[in-house]
């Protein structure tokens, strides 16, 4: 059997009664705050913002990788420009357009 003797005062009592409300207390407030739905939009807000941040910095990462390397086509390592791989690459561009150009004037006429 247990021992229900208790050795405490009845003041001491009513303390530790008042300490345990005002701790339940506090851990309802805080349960409120966490379940009210301005709370979970804004941590769902937070969270997607988050995502897309960490998104945006990969494809910038991804992107800026990209561009280098192209650069790096066309482009010493001093900087000079690479004129063997540019002209090439315009002339065909040129073609591109020039073609683009015939096509549309043909249907016009």
């Amino acid at each position: 059997m247990a021992d229900t003797s208790d050795t405490r005062t009845p003041a001491q009592i009513e303390a530790d009664i008042r300490r345990r409300r005002e701790v339940l207390a506090e851990t309802l407030d805080e349960i409120g705050v966490r379940v009210h739905p301005k709370t979970i939009v804004g941590d769902a807000k937070a969270k997607v913002v988050s995502n897309i941040d960490q998104t945006l910095g990969r494809a910038y990462v991804g992107v800026n990788k990209v561009v280098s390397d192209v650069k790096a086509q066309f482009v010493d390592e001093e900087g000079a420009p690479r004129l063997e791989r540019i002209v090439p690459v315009a002339v065909v561009a040129v073609g591109l357009v020039g073609l683009l150009a015939l096509g549309t004037r043909r249907r016009r006429d």
